[in-house]
């Protein structure tokens, strides 16, 4: 049973009331943008069309190696090693990005992932799929079962590198930017360790034998401050292609565009697009990390209600910096049965405001409720019967 505890009052309804939602247009035929300090959407354009994601998919292989790294069963410094064949299929013009590998040698994780991430290398996503799980159709599996598991449930992919399928790989934005999320939030260090670099170095020039350095494609780097990801993709089928990120003053936003004609209006629209993300929108505080909120009711508990607190610093986006007839609630379904474990996440904070969607934000446990023993659940059942 949905339950809402009585709306919190806060001074932040005292605020003036403001404009309505900013204005934005963009050519791009799919846009969508999300903030991550109170999980607003701030802009949705076509956002659950499915489409090719072209190299975008990448995202997704990264994101496999990432839980992976994380939860040890792959390191950085293992050595993969660049088979004949799979050299041979991604070499040359035809192969589009690579990283520039060569047929036989043995790279490390550490030096494929910064191949996908900063160079988009069609080759580098093979091998990496292939040194994971054998091939890259079984490599394919995990990256579906994740995207299972994150609920990107308009997605599907074919292969490790957004490579032309036949239509077998599809995304949406919205699954784009719960995937560029999901990545950013659940391993921040290794994310900071790969997304953002400007450029990579490998592979030799034939002749010259020369160090290949290539950039970034990344739209947002040098252009827009605290830009740090994500991924480009391009092919004739899908269009010029972003999902990206920025951080500033400690506010995150995420963003896709999908379908622009031309390398430049990519890099123009992305811009523009953060841009007024940042200017035209504003975040207010409601609780830090660890502030109490409220309490929840429990079954058959230990005790009866548990305390509900913010995992992490919770915001309410606003448009133009202020907000007017602001409601804000916790919702839940209740009583919560017991037992329960401090940091579950168990009800939600929910602010309405005149100018945008309802954003949701997680509440969790506060304490440990261990399940009651025989006569408590016995008393709580009796109290029930006689509506005590």
């Amino acid at each position: 049973m949905k339950r809402f505890a009585p709306p919190l009052v806060l001074a932040l309804l005292a605020w003036p009331a403001t404009a309505a939602a900013p204005p934005f247009d963009t050519p791009a035929p799919v846009a969508y943008m999300i903030d991550l300090s109170s999980d607003a959407v701030l802009y949705s354009k076509d956002a659950d069309r499915r489409m090719p994601p072209a190299s975008m998919a990448k995202m997704m292989t990264v994101y496999v190696a990432f839980d992976m790294i994380k939860k040890g069963e792959l390191k950085l410094d293992k050595q993969f090693n660049v088979r004949p064949e799979t050299w041979k299929k991604w070499h040359g013009p035809a192969a589009g990005s690579t990283m520039f590998l060569s047929t036989g040698e043995n790279v490390s994780v550490d030096n494929l992932l910064k191949g996908i991430v900063t160079l988009s290398g069609n080759d580098a996503c093979v091998v990496l799929a292939e040194g994971i799980s054998g091939t890259e159709e079984a490599f394919v599996q995990r990256m579906n079962q994740q995207a299972k598991r994150l609920g990107l449930t308009n997605s599907q992919f074919g292969t490790s590198n957004g490579w032309p399928d036949e239509g077998r790989t599809y995304v949406t934005a919205r699954d784009l930017a719960t995937l560029a999320k999901a990545t950013i939030e659940d391993f921040p260090d290794l994310y900071k360790r790969f997304y953002s670099l400007r450029e990579f170095t490998w592979g030799k020039t034939l002749g010259s034998n020369a160090d290949i350095t290539q950039a970034n494609r990344d739209p947002l780097l040098g252009r827009v401050a605290g830009a740090d990801g994500l991924k480009t993709g391009h092919t004739d089928e899908a269009g010029y292609g972003f999902t990206g990120s920025a951080e500033q003053g400690g506010r995150r936003l995420v963003m896709v565009v999908a379908g622009l004609t031309s390398f430049n209006a990519r890099i123009s629209e992305s811009v523009k697009f953060m841009d007024w993300g940042f200017h035209a929108w504003t975040t207010k505080p409601l609780f830090t990390k660890g502030k109490h909120v409220d309490v929840a009711e429990v079954q058959q508990g230990s005790a009866a209600t548990v305390g509900l607190v913010a995992p992490r610093n919770l915001a309410v986006t606003l448009p133009g910096g202020s907000a007017g007839n602001m409601q804000v609630k916790v919702v839940y379904n209740g009583p919560i049965k017991a037992p329960i474990k401090a940091g579950d996440h168990i009800a939600d904070l929910v602010v309405t405001t005149p100018d945008t969607p309802p954003q949701t934000m997680p509440l969790v446990a506060e304490t440990d409720v261990a399940e009651a023993g025989f006569f408590g659940r016995f008393w709580a059942g009796l109290k029930s019967l006689v509506g005590a």
